[in-house]
């Protein structure tokens, strides 16, 4: 019988997040819903791996990379493995998970990553940021929901309309690649990145045990 121990639990400016152990994983929940856990990890991996690989060539070494969500810091660990990356950002906008990796058992999965001097921790809201900030990535990996059909909060939806990938265009260098990771494909997501301007439109998937794969949405802002 699997064990649950609930490690922390804190409300804050976007409801409650809880940090909890089943057996040998954790897990992170928002205003009850699931967000992820430390059990697999490849699509996490995937959303970085795919992004450089579908950058030009001539750009990868020293590219630069925004990560939308710590969760629990897959993305961030594996861009911190990878050489070719530049400027690691990563934004993630509830101060309790930043603690969790800074100070608590989600440290372990990215305490060498934190510790990285290309990695930056932005403590914003990923929406926000995007709006408001003029820099440029050359990639923008984003994993802040269960994908652009399932949000964690209303105001995130946003991010999935033609404003708001007109805005995650704007935020990408010329030849920069959007990785959305989804918990679902969704061909209406497809359609909207090539309504919005955005050209070799394409979707990996990673298998599971049960029910549909996992997938990363790419696209890349024409040059």
């Amino acid at each position: 019988m699997s064990e649950t121990v609930t490690l922390d639990r804190r409300e804050g400016p976007y409801g409650e997040v809880v940090l909890r152990r089943r057996d040998e994983r954790y897990e992170i929940i928002a205003n009850g819903t699931f967000l992820m856990d430390t059990s697999d990890g490849r699509s996490e991996r995937l959303l970085i791996d795919a992004a450089l690989a579908a950058l030009p060539e001539q750009t990868r070494a020293g590219a630069s990379v925004l990560v939308g969500g710590l969760g629990v810091g897959f993305s961030l660990a594996h861009a911190a493995a990878e050489p070719r990356w530049g400027r690691i950002a990563v934004a993630e906008r509830e101060g309790a998970i930043i603690d969790w990796h800074r100070q608590g058992p989600l440290a372990s999965i990215s305490g060498r990553a934190l510790a990285d001097p290309r990695t930056v921790i932005l403590h914003t809201d990923l929406v926000e940021y995007l709006r408001t900030s003029s820099d440029t990535y050359d990639a923008l990996c984003l994993d802040i929901d269960n994908g652009p059909d399932w949000t964690v909060t209303e105001d995130n939806e946003s991010l999935y309309s033609a404003e708001g990938l007109a805005t995650c265009a704007a935020r990408l260098n010329p030849g920069g690649v959007l990785a959305v990771w989804s918990a679902q494909p969704s061909g209406d997501f497809e359609e909207s990145l090539r309504n919005a301007g955005f050209s070799a439109v394409r979707t990996e998937e990673i298998p599971v045990a049960r029910g549909v794969p996992d997938v990363v949405h790419l696209a890349v802002r024409p040059g």
